[in-house]
């Protein structure tokens, strides 16, 4: 099932797109939460009883009161060789504040005083049940589903210290989207295409299979440290092709650029980048 939130910002609601590509409003069909009952109950419906939305309205963030939006850095051997750091010895953790979330095709705003602009595309996890120290084997049975991020990234700010964080969350940095599709339709999220161009130019080529840490484990070693809550959302890392890792020059983004990025299942993002007002 592919759940989505579509209208104006901060007035989205929920919608489940059918087997068509056609948006379906579930406005009347009770409410819509990230549980296991809810989702099954959602799966029950017959798409062609829900009214379909005419036109196509932009679409905001797939999953509605996201508490904690993580990052998991260098989760791909060869982007880790690109940039010259070594592959590390366990996940390494960061925070995009919520702030930074912006729907899959809103423009991407470039901060003043930003020199270093950059992409990455990552599979998303979104936690469906509360998840506190929970082993690698259950680990999974608390993801509600899977969706598209592009975690982009300033990096003069974010290497100006070893707290990546600033770097992360400017506004508009956390693309997610388009839709949130429920994890018993991504029976293997360790086998997905993953790609980026700029400006029609492919950067970005990889496979979920080259992860080092994989999403169960991340999922494990997250529950650690944080109790992972229903709508938490998990940006697992990005494979190789960032434009700080191009040789033999690093390339950034710039205010018209604009980046088409997308995995297999899990639809396409579209961002313009714009200057800040």
């Amino acid at each position: 099932m592919k759940l989505c939130r579509f209208g104006e910002r901060d007035h989205e609601r929920w919608g489940l797109i059918d087997g068509t590509g056609q948006l379906r409003d579930l406005s009347g069909a009770g409410p819509v939460d990230l549980s296991a009952p809810t989702l099954a109950r959602l799966a029950a419906i017959d798409p062609a009883t829900l009214p379909a939305v005419a036109g196509k309205p932009r679409l905001g963030v797939p999953v509605q009161g996201v508490g904690k939006f993580i990052g998991i850095g260098l989760n791909y051997s060869d982007h880790a060789a690109e940039i010259g750091m070594a592959p590390p010895s366990e996940p390494v953790v960061f925070m995009k504040a919520i702030t930074c979330l912006n729907g899959p095709d809103d423009d991407i705003v470039q901060p003043r005083l930003s020199t270093k602009l950059d992409w990455e595309v990552e599979l998303g996890v979104v936690i469906g049940t509360r998840a506190k120290d929970v082993s690698v084997d259950e680990a999974l049975s608390h993801v509600a589903g899977y969706t598209l991020v592009n975690d982009v990234s300033e990096r003069a700010f974010q290497l100006q210290s070893s707290q990546w964080d600033k770097g992360k969350g400017c506004d508009t940095f956390g693309p997610v989207g388009p839709w949130l599709v429920t994890a018993d339709e991504v029976p293997d999220p360790q086998n997905l295409n993953l790609w980026l161009d700029v400006n029609g130019q492919r950067m970005q080529t990889g496979n979920s299979r080259t992860m080092i840490f994989d999403v169960k484990t991340i999922v494990s070693y997250l529950s650690r440290y944080m109790t992972l809550l229903p709508g938490d959302i998990i940006a697992t890392g990005t494979p190789p092709g960032v434009g700080q890792g191009k040789k033999p020059d690093p390339v950034f983004l710039k205010p018209g650029d604009v980046m088409s990025l997308g995995i297999d299942g899990m639809g396409q993002q579209t961002q313009r980048v714009v200057a800040a007002a």
